[in-house]
């Protein structure tokens, strides 16, 4: 098992930046590709980025691309998301999760099994 505890989310303006954490403990870090997801309320949970277990492989949903940054700090046990030029599109609770799966199937959340308690970001216009 693996648990997740995120941090860094907050209050920022259109056009700020934040950055994600996502500390990991438990099995090793490095077993598991990881992912972000977020929920606005009153939607569904939709898909962020995912890395996939080595770091080699990233990947992003349509509407964050070129904005957002997945990493990974194996040293650290540590996942992030450094969100750039954030919308009040943005606004949501996001998550970071684990997963045992390849990197095929990262987009999808029912590939994670491991969730973390989420951290509130909101982006004002």
């Amino acid at each position: 098992q693996v648990q997740l505890v995120e941090s860094g989310g907050g209050l920022v303006q259109a056009g700020g930046s934040l950055r994600l954490s996502c500390a990991a403990s438990g099995r090793t870090f490095s077993s598991y590709g990881m992912g972000w997801f977020r929920q606005a309320p009153g939607k569904e949970r939709e898909f962020v980025a995912a890395i996939s277990r080595s770091g080699g492989n990233t990947y992003y949903a349509d509407s964050v691309k070129g904005r957002f940054t997945i990493s990974r700090d194996v040293a650290k046990n540590t996942l992030y998301l450094q969100m750039n030029s954030l919308k009040p599109e943005d606004t949501a609770v996001y998550y970071c999760a684990a997963s045992t799966l390849g990197s095929s199937y990262l987009r999808l959340g029912r590939a994670f099994d491991y969730w973390g308690q989420g951290a509130q970001v909101t982006v004002s216009s």
